[in-house]
C-alpha cells in the first residue's frame, strides 16, 4: 500500500464537518483509507446529530494517522500509546480524554472491518481507565441570580443572558442549545411555541419551550434590532460560537463570585432545581431527554446524595433510637 504520512491532505468539512468550519487534516492516505476516514466521520455525525462529535473524532484520528502511517499495520500497542501519551500540551491526558481518544479510534476500526479493510480492531483489547467522575453540580436559584446579573446590558449580553435562561428551563446541551434555528421553533394550535432538537444519540425531540425562555430571546433579538419572526428558518437563535459564549460565561461567573460554572452545570441546575420545585424522576428524565429512570436517578443520586430510608428499623432493633 503507498504511504507517504510526511504529505498531508485535507477531507471536505461537508465529509468531516468540525465546529469552527476547518476541513480536517489528515495524512495522505490511500484513496480508499481517504474515503473511509471521511466516510466514517459522516457516520458520527449522522449518528450523534452533533457537529461538534465528529471534529473531535476527526482531530484525534489525524493525529494517529500522522504518527502509525498505514492504517491497516495498526496494533494494540500503537493505540495505547496514542490514547494514554501526552498531547500537543506536553501533559498527560485526564481519563476522560484517553476515552475519547479510544472512542475515536475504535469506531474507526470497527468501521473499517465492516468495511472489510482490516480483520480485526487494534482498540479492542485497549483497556479505558477509570474516569474519575465528579459529582454533578447544579447552581441555586441565588447563584443563578448572581450570574444573571453579572451580564452586562448590552446586545451580547442579552443574547447571553437568554442562552442560560433558556439552558436552565430546558435542561439542554451546549451543542442542542447553541444549534436551535429559528425555524426548530413553531406555535402550536394553543399559541405555546415548541421546540425541536436533534439530541445525543440522533433522537429528535420535540418540547413545549417555556415563555420566561421565549421572552429573553425575543428581547435579546430586539436588542440586535431583529425579530423572531423575521428571522430566515435557517438563522441561529443565538448568533455566538461555543467557545465565545464559555469565555463569556466563565467571565460572568467570575463576576458574580462563581467558580466552576461550565455549559453543562448549567443542565446540572436545570435538573436539581426541577427536583427541588417538586418535580419527579420522571419529569426530569423527560426534561433532560434521557431514555431510561435509572440514568436519572443515578443523575440525581449522585447530585443530590443518596437517600437512606432503611436505617430507623435497623436503629430501632439496637435500641439506639
Amino acid at each position: 500500500m503507498d504511504m507517504t504520512p510526511t504529505a498531508a491532505i485535507s477531507i471536505a468539512p461537508t465529509l468531516a464537518p468540525d465546529g469552527l468550519g476547518a476541513a480536517l487534516t489528515l495524512p495522505r492516505l490511500a484513496p480508499t483509507w481517504q474515503s473511509t476516514a471521511g466516510a466514517y466521520l459522516a457516520e458520527v455525525g449522522g449518528r450523534t446529530g452533533s457537529e461538534r462529535t465528529p471534529a473531535e473524532y476527526g482531530r484525534y484520528l489525524a493525529r494517529f494517522l500522522e504518527l502509525v502511517g498505514d492504517p491497516a499495520a495498526a496494533t494494540p500497542a500503537h493505540v495505547h500509546a496514542f490514547a494514554y501519551g501526552p498531547g500537543p500540551s506536553g501533559k498527560a491526558p485526564a481519563p476522560a480524554t484517553v476515552n475519547v481518544r479510544l472512542a475515536a479510534l475504535k469506531g474507526f476500526y470497527d468501521f473499517a472491518r465492516r468495511m472489510r479493510l482490516v480483520e480485526s480492531n487494534p482498540a479492542t483489547d485497549v483497556k479505558r481507565p477509570r474516569d474519575r467522575q465528579l459529582a454533578p453540580r447544579g447552581l441555586s436559584p441565588d447563584e443563578l441570580k448572581a450570574l444573571l446579573e453579572a451580564i452586562p446590558a448590552t446586545p451580547a449580553g442579552a443574547r447571553d443572558r437568554a442562552i442560560i435562561v433558556t439552558a436552565v428551563l430546558t435542561g439542554l446541551r451546549r451543542a442542542e442549545l447553541l444549534g436551535l434555528r429559528a425555524g426548530d421553533l413553531a406555535p402550536d394550535a394553543s399559541g405555546a411555541i415548541f421546540y425541536r432538537v436533534r439530541a445525543k444519540g440522533g433522537i429528535q425531540r420535540h418540547r413545549e419551550l417555556p415563555p420566561p425562555a421565549v421572552a429573553a430571546i425575543r428581547e435579546a433579538l430586539a436588542a440586535g434590532g431583529a425579530t423572531l419572526e423575521a428571522l430566515s428558518s435557517d438563522a441561529p437563535l443565538f448568533a455566538v460560537s461555543h467557545q465565545g459564549f464559555y469565555a463569556n460565561l466563565r467571565r460572568y461567573a467570575k463576576n458574580a463570585g462563581l467558580t466552576g460554572v461550565t455549559p453543562h452545570v448549567l443542565r446540572h441546575s436545570a435538573a436539581k432545581l426541577r427536583r427541588q420545585a417538586g418535580a419527579s424522576i420522571e419529569d426530569v428524565g423527560a426534561l433532560l431527554g434521557h431514555r431510561n429512570l435509572f440514568t436519572t436517578a443515578r443523575y440525581l443520586a449522585r447530585m443530590e446524595g443518596e437517600r437512606d430510608n432503611g436505617w430507623h428499623g435497623v436503629a430501632a432493633a439496637l435500641g439506639v433510637g
